[in-house]
């Protein structure tokens, strides 16, 4: 049995936002600072996954400031896909109700913006089902603290007291974070995932949230409410 269950945001709570998102607001992240023209190759590089060199070394031959860079690029990214969710374009899976009949406290890590995090949970009315939820801050600093680094997760267990915690995910990264931070992972086979070959070993693979209840214990509180029904 778990003493909490943390789950990655994008690709497990809500949809994932499309690539070309990402790119435009990558683009105006760099037009906002006066480069009118940035080669694509760049934009895409910045867009998702960029590390702290890469984006040094693109910065450098722009002229911009990387620190300002990050902070104008991560605001207009979190605008953007806070902008998709209040649209309907980005909104949670069907399956994010069975986190009510977990036995465990919830938290959340995302490599995500925190204000990203923030603003897409509470938009849901799913941020009061959660008691901590991380995400990263607008500095460069927070790009090597992103899966499979286990800085934000670690933060979220001690947090919430846990020391035999389960992460879900939909990535390699996440699957890495969990080992690199000691615990137990489970591999949600969404699908946008359902072919994907790994090349690390979850604990467990589930097709999608239910499968936590039988993971994860059923909640006194649901089991009673179902003894009465």
């Amino acid at each position: 049995m778990y003493d909490a269950v943390v789950l990655d945001k994008d690709g497990v709570l809500v949809g994932r936002t499309p690539f070309d998102t990402l790119r435009e607001a990558a683009w105006d992240a760099f037009v906002s600072l006066g480069v009118e023209d940035p080669d694509l190759a760049h934009v895409d590089d910045v867009a998702v996954g960029v590390d702290p060199a890469t984006l040094t070394d693109i910065c450098e031959r722009y002229g911009v400031e990387p620190a300002e860079f990050w902070r104008v690029r991560d605001e207009t990214a979190s605008n953007a896909q806070i902008d998709a969710a209040r649209a309907g374009r980005k909104t949670p899976y069907e399956d994010v109700d069975a986190l009510r009949y977990l036995d465990a406290p919830l938290g959340v890590v995302s490599s995500n913006q925190q204000a990203t995090v923030d603003a897409v949970l509470d938009h849901f009315g799913l941020a009061g089902r959660f008691e901590v939820a991380y995400g990263r801050e607008p500095s460069i600093a927070s790009l090597s603290r992103k899966k499979p680094s286990p800085y934000y997760l670690e933060r979220a267990l001690e947090d919430l007291g846990a020391e035999t915690a389960l992460f879900v995910g939909d990535n390699e990264s996440d699957v890495r974070a969990a080992d690199n931070a000691g615990i137990d992972s489970a591999f949600v086979r969404r699908p946008h995932r359902r072919s994907a070959e790994l090349s690390c070993q979850p604990t467990y693979e589930i097709d999608d949230l239910h499968d936590l209840v039988s993971l994860c214990g059923r909640s006194p509180v649901d089991a009673a409410a179902s003894d009465r029904r």
